[in-house]
């Protein structure tokens, strides 16, 4: 179900009855005052609880968020030791993206190609999975854009929900989901390196290496409840790295082997 809130029209109006045309339910909750704005925030907390209850996700714990976080410490622990992260390996790379695997992800991808590895990777999805992209760079109006091509294609490719998020701030909402939820998921964690960076104060680390930390703290916790997940690095180029992920995604899953269908 769609749900619009506040006035019709516009561009989402058009969408909306899009959907409608092609037969998915829609629901018009239009607000009168400030005060129905409030009371719209009290009815999707709860519903959020709701759904979390149905979906066997403790609404009111964050458990495996806890556990992101306690990896997170400990890789930061290691390089203030030993003055760096530790090293993935990469399963396979070209001149543009490395992807990397956990030994626990659940899966095991061919390390032949790119292609094969996403195509593999895609394979596992099954109807009413979703597909959840795991950013770990800059937010940008240009990043965003070309996200929601990727993300659009793979939902009509596969016929399933798909979701976008930014750490590590995800990790706070949908984070628990993600790992103490239902193994409904298909990630796609992206990294990429950092062209500016500033120290964090009173730290012997930089705010690159703690998002660095994060990202794998996120990964390893990921992995340790054998979700499917790889982590894609983008190079130091984010757009032309989220440019050829879109490419080869598109030779892996071409949209009408869909899953879904």
């Amino acid at each position: 179900m769609s749900i619009s809130i506040g006035a019709r029209g516009g561009n989402t109006a058009s969408k909306l009855e899009a959907l409608a045309s092609a037969g998915q339910p829609i629901a018009y909750l239009e607000l009168t005052d400030a005060y129905d704005l409030g009371a719209e925030f009290f009815l999707w907390e709860f519903a959020t609880a709701c759904a979390g209850w149905r979906i066997g996700v403790n609404p009111f714990d964050q458990p495996n968020v806890q556990e992101a976080k306690d990896a997170t410490k400990e890789l930061l622990n290691t390089f203030v030791s030993q003055g760096n992260l530790p090293e993935q390996t990469a399963l396979v790379a070209d001149k543009t993206l490395g992807v990397y695997v956990e030994g626990n992800s659940g899966e095991t991808l061919p390390a032949t190609s790119i292609v094969d590895a996403l195509r593999a990777h895609l394979a596992t999805v099954k109807p009413r999975d979703y597909i959840a992209f795991l950013n770990y760079f800059e937010e940008t109006s240009e990043f965003d854009a070309k996200l929601q091509e990727i993300r659009t294609y793979l939902r009509d490719a596969t016929k399933c929900a798909t979701t976008i998020g930014y750490g590590p701030r995800f990790l706070h909402s949908t984070g628990q989901m993600h790992k103490g939820g239902p193994d409904t998921g298909l990630f796609f964690q992206l990294t990429a390196k950092d062209k500016k960076d500033f120290p964090v104060p009173g730290e012997p680390y930089t705010f690159s290496i703690l998002k660095q930390a994060q990202a794998l703290g996120d990964f390893r916790a990921l992995s340790a409840h054998r979700r499917r997940a790889v982590r894609v690095d983008l190079g130091e180029d984010v757009s032309a790295g989220l440019q050829r992920l879109h490419e080869l995604i598109v030779a892996a899953l071409p949209v009408s082997v869909g899953a879904g269908k």
